[in-house]
């Protein structure tokens, strides 16, 4: 089947912020408009003010609701894709089987579709960024959480319920620390920007020296992600050793992944991932200590090629190849 030849409307929505935009068919953005998602005030508020700016968008993009192909939402957690119902979401407090797809068509009067971001992120990937044209790749994005995209045989694979790839939530570390899914030792827990902060605050409050004091003005609970990157960029041995340390075992879950799916790219992206080779250099090493040779050696490891954009794109592609017909 051919894909919709329609504009839709693609959102992107993570625990930090959401993303809605307008896409027209041959995946130009003509509008879009950030929003913090203020996830801990529940589904109901979060998604009265997605309604508002699915409106606002499209009005900014000037394209009339009756020209649009439809709807699709690229969502940080669990989806049941048949249904369009968000099962769970560990990163988004009280998201347990929300009708997402349902609300949206009887908003909007047009078809609607809910995929995992990950998965998203791997289609607009594979169409458009570093694996096009490739058969076979894994897309990691490495942020608050960890989650996967798995194209196989040039298609996206989503399982018998559309929760593939869920792999931040593989157990790395038995005794590990626990999980936002409320499990211990999961690859998230140990590898993503959450982890990050957490062992660096936990290296202040044991009495490590580190200029994040002078970076954060002593609020230890403000140490991010970011700010752990930057101190590293300057030098800071707590910094360097915090970002080592999530390295190894990023590059111990890219290892599982190598000899599970013997992939022939593995593209990471989230705002892990700004940290470049900072972080890439000493996962790829640790993944090559973890894996099997051959496979090991074929597969490159890239940081992804659409920037923040991956997931949009590839909600929208989704959306086209659906209303198009194509499952």
């Amino acid at each position: 089947m051919k894909p919709s030849a329609k504009p839709v409307v693609a959102i992107d929505i993570g625990g930090t912020k959401y993303i809605v935009a307008v896409i027209s068919a041959d995946h130009q953005i003509l509008s879009r408009v950030y929003r913090h998602t203020l996830s801990r005030e529940g589904p109901e508020k979060v998604i009265a003010r997605l309604m508002s700016t699915i409106d606002e968008v499209i009005d900014k993009s000037g394209i009339k609701p009756s020209q649009l192909g439809g709807i699709a939402v690229a969502y940080a957690g669990l989806v049941d894709i048949d249904k369009g119902i968000v099962t769970e979401a560990p990163n988004l407090p009280h998201w347990n089987n929300v009708p997402l797809r349902d609300m949206l068509v009887d908003r909007f009067k047009m078809p609607a579709f809910v995929i995992n971001d990950a998965s998203a992120a791997a289609l607009g990937e594979h169409r458009l960024g570093a694996g096009k044209e490739l058969n076979n790749l894994i897309f990691i994005t490495v942020s608050t959480g960890i989650g996967g995209g798995i194209i196989i045989n040039g298609e996206l694979y989503n399982g018998t319920d559309g929760c593939a790839g869920e792999i931040g939530h593989t157990v790395v570390q038995l005794d590990g620390p626990e999980c936002s899914c409320g499990r211990r030792g999961c690859w998230e827990s140990l590898a993503s920007g959450t982890a990050i902060a957490r062992m660096a605050k936990e290296g202040l409050r044991s009495g490590e020296k580190s200029i994040l004091l002078d970076m954060t003005y002593g609020v230890i609970d403000d140490v991010r992600a970011e700010t752990v990157a930057a101190g590293a960029r300057k030098g800071d041995a707590l910094c360097k050793r915090v970002i080592n340390q999530a390295a190894c075992y990023l590059g111990i879950g890219l290892g599982n992944l190598v000899n599970i799916f013997n992939p022939q790219m593995i593209i990471i992206g989230g705002g892990v991932s700004a940290m470049g080779e900072m972080i890439l250099r000493p996962a790829r090493r640790s993944m090559k200590e973890h894996a099997f040779k051959l496979p090991a050696s074929t597969v490159r490891v890239v940081r992804v090629g659409l920037g923040t954009d991956s997931g949009l794109l590839g909600a929208a592609i989704y959306a086209q190849l659906m209303a198009g017909g194509k499952r």
